[in-house]
């Protein structure tokens, strides 16, 4: 019998994992695990904020490319990344309002456009789950080489060791977690906007901070009208990375406290705020500063390529601000590394939670349903952990790789999310005729979202357009064959629950009753599966042992008469060495001969302690278990049988006790008592 998840047994977990994730937290327990605004903010924010870290960064480093005149056309950018900015903040309040379930866009598009477009989204949504785990830590990365550039040799290492990090910490629950990341997030947003404060006061009082790279020039490209154009764009779609994480409040309104729509709301609201203030301050800075980053530092002229890697933009306003070795240049970078590792965090709250709304709605695995020990969906956080290591080795964890493939998915989810709120206040004015409040609230939504799907849709057609040929075209080729494989999940659900369904034509009654315990050598196990078998009053009872050799029959048969077994011994043979397929041979022969009975093979079975013992026991018994389940009206029973390394996990033996008689006779303590254990 399986446990009682209301009474877990610390002491039957793994002590590893106990030290790791904590003891396992009761059904009843879930509502504690449920956030404040205070603490959800650092939960379902970093992400959004910490694109402020990377953001401004790429932004610079695509004008660059047309040299350092193009910087003037940085405020224009920036501005317009603004100003999409407060439009998806507002077009997901409105969201959160109309479908707080926490399937977000993927629900508002399966619900108002249709099962395809909910696919596709869902699909978009978990690749850049992926990718934003890959990108932020990527980031943080780089930022702590930036601090200490000695670490560069072991970039993907350090990677891949957070990434192991974050999932162990929220494997212990969203409660532990918002605990361990809030401190990070808002020592990060205080910084920051010291820096940016202290800077930009700096500039207005005339003693202008200079950052390191200010006096490099710059190998220009010589470009066209149109590639100027297409420049021009490709920095705005690098800059909408600022956008990432926005939707992760409305995927995770189910972990919100009562009142759950406005606390969500609130904490959109509070992070849509602070990112569009940290990323205006430092966008500017890095310009009053003269920050020349480059995608290869050594078109730099004057930058020496052999003494390290290029320090990221944070760092070099940073450096520039309060000095490169100040405790306010380490504070700033360890915050911000901090902020952007933690940002992966964002991904582990909606990755498995989505994941749940999928495998609820039957497109994906139902294991994604499932809460673990500490009330998280722990299957979805272990899935996402191992997709962003595999992305960060095979892109060697290169942030300005990844970037390429970054907010494809994002805005693909965006414009559908939008059209899907477009339809659906549409469809509310038709059923609020005579309501004048919600036909006002009901237009108020329809034209937030419908500009919002008009600047959604713009800028997926030129993220697309300037990011394809640039590594995202794998994003476009993953989204679809995700896509085509939760089709096929939600087909085989189907197919199977039709299959499995109850109707009329079902038969009760089945004639005859027979037990089989299938005997290798007489020993304990094998005593306690026949006292399984007895307790359980079969019609009739028999031991079978396939003969592979002729060697052990004299020497069983001996046994069995010695011991006074209590039921008979059928010794069948098998000449071509095989277990399954005698025994089934047997079992139809003996319905040929009393009828189509019903049929319980009885298979003792180990349970070990030590992983190394596993595959040293049960192998034989599993094939048979497999092939046997095949055969129709044949029920398999796996009787346990501890050994004494089970005490590591049980801590008890199934030894008799003291005083039993241990010649392997059938006791009640063989049946009984292990059996109400086990």
């Amino acid at each position: 019998m399986a446990p009682d998840s209301r009474d877990p047994n610390p002491a039957a977990s793994p002590i590893v994992k106990r030290i790791l994730i904590g003891d396992p937290l009761t059904s009843e327990k879930l509502d504690e695990q449920l956030l404040p605004k205070k603490r959800a903010l650092p939960i379902f924010a970093s992400d959004a904020l910490s694109s402020v870290a990377y953001a401004p960064q790429e932004l610079v480093m695509i004008l660059l490319v047309g040299g350092t005149a193009f910087l003037a056309f940085t405020p224009a950018v920036a501005l317009a990344v603004v100003v999409l900015l407060i439009v998806v903040v507002l077009s997901y309040r409105q969201l959160i309002k109309a479908y707080p379930s926490g399937g977000g866009d993927y629900e508002v598009a399966r619900t108002n456009l249709g099962e395809k477009a909910g696919v596709v989204v869902g699909s978009a949504l978990l690749v850049d789950y992926v990718l934003t785990v890959a990108v932020s830590v990527s980031s943080g990365v780089d930022n702590i080489i930036s601090a200490l550039p000695a670490l560069d040799p072991w970039r993907v290492e350090l990677a891949v060791g957070f990434v192991i990090l974050l999932v162990i910490v929220n494997l212990r629950g969203v409660r532990e977690a918002s605990h361990a990341f809030a401190i990070p997030t808002y020592v990060f947003i205080g910084s920051v906007a010291l820096m940016i404060g202290t800077g930009l006061f700096r500039w207005a009082i005339g003693d202008v901070p200079v950052a390191s790279s200010a006096t490099y020039a710059v190998d220009a490209e010589n470009l066209s009208q149109v590639a100027v154009i297409l420049l021009l764009l490709r920095a705005f779609s690098s800059g909408c990375s600022a956008l990432t994480g926005v939707e992760a409040v409305s995927n995770g309104v189910p972990a919100f406290r009562a009142p759950k729509i406005r606390n969500a709301q609130t904490t959109l609201v509070l992070m849509g705020t602070i990112a569009i203030m940290l990323f205006a301050g430092l966008t500017a800075l890095a310009l009053v500063a003269g920050v020349h980053y480059a995608e290869d530092p050594c078109d730099l002229i004057g930058f020496d390529c052999a003494a390290g890697p290029q320090p990221s933009l944070m760092a070099q306003v940073a450096a520039a601000t309060f000095g490169a070795a100040s405790p306010l240049f380490f504070l700033v970078q360890a915050a911000t590394a901090c902020v952007l590792l933690l940002a992966a965090n964002t991904a582990f709250n909606g990755f498995p939670l989505l994941g749940s709304v999928l495998a609820r709605d039957g497109y994906a695995p139902k294991a994604l349903n499932s809460r673990g020990d500490r009330l998280v969906f722990s299957n979805g956080m272990l899935i996402l952990g191992a997709a962003a290591i595999a992305v960060l080795v095979i892109y060697q964890a290169n942030l300005t790789t990844l970037i390429q493939l970054y907010i494809i998915g994002v805005f693909v989810s965006f414009s559908l999310g939008q059209l899907g709120m477009v339809r659906h206040w549409r469809r509310e004015l038709r059923f609020c005729r005579t309501d004048a409040a919600g036909r006002r609230a009901a237009m108020a939504g329809l034209l937030i979202n419908s500009v919002g799907a008009a600047f959604t849709i713009t800028v997926l057609l030129i993220v697309t357009v300037t990011k394809f040929t640039h590594g995202a075209w794998l994003v476009f080729l993953a989204i679809p064959v995700l896509s085509f494989l939760m089709i096929g999940v939600n087909r085989y659900y189907r197919d199977v629950e039709h299959e499995i369904a109850m109707d009329d034509t079902v038969k009760y009654g089945s004639t005859g009753d027979l037990a089989i315990i299938l005997v290798g050598t007489l020993q304990k196990p094998v005593a306690k599966a026949i006292d399984y078998a007895l307790a359980a009053k079969h019609e009739k009872t028999l031991a079978v042992h396939i003969a592979v050799t002729s060697d052990d029959i004299a020497e069983l048969q001996a046994d069995w008469e010695v011991h006074e077994m209590p039921v008979p011994l059928v010794v069948v043979d098998s000449p071509y060495r095989h277990y399954a397929a005698p025994l089934i041979a047997f079992i139809e022969q003996y319905r040929e001969k009393h009828g189509p009975s019903v049929v319980t093979v009885y298979l003792p079975q180990y349970i070990v302690g030590h992983w190394w013992e596993a595959p040293l026991h049960n192998r034989r018994a599993r094939r048979i278990a497999h092939q046997l389940m095949l055969l129709h009206g044949v029920t398999v029973t796996l009787v346990p049988w501890l050994l004494d390394s089970s005490e590591i996990i049980y801590g008890r033996r199934s030894r008799p006790l003291p005083g039993d008689d241990r010649g392997g006779r059938a006791q009640p303590h063989f049946g009984l008592v292990e059996h109400s254990e086990n």
